[in-house]
């Protein structure tokens, strides 16, 4: 998300709309633009816009040919006027791109947007290549930036970033009613750089903040395992260009390896390019039948079915959590619905939508809702997300928040970051007396004996060192200890037993 719809989001998109123009309407004559304003016209008119530029000197005549709305000359008007009487000297790059970020915000749809040259790049980087930031996919709603989910190994997932908490400032400058490109364009940064984050995480009201250096966000997409008895783990973290390939050449290790079953696992991946999940998909459902359904404005729906050729035939079962949005959700609907494969851990996100993304002429993008899509049976989940086949919930200290290393804490010390290092320690087999964020002996003893057992300096205290070990034990924990995988494996074991 950095970062978010897109951004370091991964978004959903088609293939991108034609450029094609028609003429249309009569001539107009307006008075002198910039190049820039033509690029408010060549997005207002629907049927498209021919312009003809004649320069005569230092003057330029426009003619633009555009059919005819009427409404459009407001948006003339006021630009002409800012641009004569305004007290100082305007910006028009940044006029011209405001009057087209509100059009695009009007629609109160948090898939669309407008993206300028800049933030188009960093939109077609977390499609199809590396980026530096912290590596977390967001998205505005209800005026709030909310982290859809963190990348697998990015900076964010080590802070502890977990789904739905909310940004609240970076860099100690609010974000609320900011748009998740405007938060991205502040989270965004070079390698090595930090930022600054507070959150709100659930229900808790109190805030939580986090520095994170950001890091170069790796572009494999799928990882594989093998356990001992031959049931592969098959993570996929994000559908890019590249994730189908990856994933015939990880299943293809997997099967020199004797894999008799498959837990294939998106949790915590917000989806990306439609395309890719229907090949996915296609690994799993018989030819011909639907993999899902796309109802445009005008509700002629169109079927998109699974396509022939390579079929993965062992035991399967997916896992997916709320981090799973757009193409997972699509995947999971599929091999639910069609393969009837189950589905283990908790309710998916809940994207129904479709976005399109057509890049204008000076290199900035226009990214819009075009549809929704449903799944094989018709069903839209969007905002409802799909219900597990089994439920497994994390263990409450998988969503514990990050502790500061650069923070000191110490006997006597009372804070919510003390009741967290507590909950923490107890996790880990280390006895800190009552869980109430107050460091009393019982605590600073349990985190002496962490200190002892990790051949750390033992004095008691939790900062820098301790902090940082602390917190890599527990994920380590999170991960041995994986309710939810360790379910769909004895799922997957039990059908190859019958």
């Amino acid at each position: 998300m950095d970062e978010q719809k897109k951004q370091e989001e991964q978004p959903e998109v088609e293939p991108k709309a034609s450029e094609e123009t028609k003429p249309a309407g009569k001539y107009i004559r307006l008075k002198p633009f910039t190049l820039i304003m033509m690029i408010i016209v060549l997005i207002l008119a629907t049927s498209g816009i021919t312009i003809f530029a004649l320069t005569v000197g230092e003057k330029k005549v426009v003619e633009v040919r555009t059919p005819n709305h009427e409404e459009f000359q407001k948006v003339f008007d006021t630009y002409d006027e800012l641009n004569k009487s305004y007290y100082e000297k305007i910006d028009e790059d940044a006029l011209v791109n405001g009057a087209l970020k509100g059009m695009i915000e009007s629609l109160g749809d948090p898939y669309s947007d407008y993206l300028g040259k800049e933030e188009a790049t960093q939109f077609n980087d977390s499609i199809s290549s590396s980026f530096d930031g912290i590596g977390a996919e967001i998205q505005e709603k209800d005026g709030q930036i909310m982290i859809v989910s963190p990348i697998k190994n990015s900076p964010a997932e080590k802070a502890g970033l977990r789904p739905n908490d909310i940004i609240k400032s970076v860099d100690g400058k609010s974000v609320v009613g900011k748009t998740a490109t405007e938060t991205v364009q502040k989270i965004r940064g070079k390698k090595g750089t930090k930022v600054t984050l507070e959150y709100q995480r659930g229900k808790d009201s109190k805030l939580h903040k986090v520095t994170i250096t950001r890091d170069a966000i790796p572009i494999e997409t799928v990882y594989a395992k093998m356990t001992k008895d031959k049931i592969a783990h098959i993570q996929i973290t994000t559908f890019a260009d590249q994730t189908y390939q990856e994933l015939l050449k990880k299943l293809d290790e997997m099967e020199k390896k004797g894999m008799k079953g498959l837990v294939l696992d998106v949790r915590q991946n917000p989806g990306g390019i439609l395309t890719t999940a229907v090949n996915i998909a296609s690994l799993f459902v018989d030819a011909g039948e639907p993999i899902m359904q796309i109802e445009p404005k005008d509700g002629q729906k169109e079927i998109i079915r699974a396509q022939n050729g390579r079929k993965v035939d062992v035991p399967t079962a997916l896992l997916i959590d709320g981090g799973s949005a757009s193409a997972s959700e699509i995947l999971a609907a599929a091999m639910n619905e069609d393969a009837h494969i189950p589905l283990v851990g908790e309710k998916t996100f809940g994207k129904g939508t479709m976005q399109t993304a057509k890049s204008l002429e000076d290199g900035s993008t226009l990214k819009y809702t075009t549809g929704k899509w449903l799944t094989p049976e018709g069903k839209w989940i969007h905002k409802k997300g799909i219900q597990p086949t089994v439920k497994v919930d994390y263990p409450s200290y998988a969503s514990l928040p990050y502790l500061d290393p650069s923070k000191t804490m110490k006997l006597g010390d009372v804070s919510e970051q003390v009741k967290a290092a507590e909950k923490m320690l107890k996790a880990l087999g280390y006895n800190p007396g009552k869980i109430d964020g107050l460091y009393d002996e019982y605590t600073s003893y349990a985190v002496s004996r962490f200190q002892a057992n990790n051949k750390l300096t033992v004095d008691g205290i939790l900062k820098g060192k301790t902090t940082n070990k602390l917190m890599d034990e527990l994920r380590e924990k999170i991960r041995k200890d994986d309710p939810q995988l360790l379910k769909a494996r004895k799922i997957v074991l039990k059908e190859l037993n019958q």
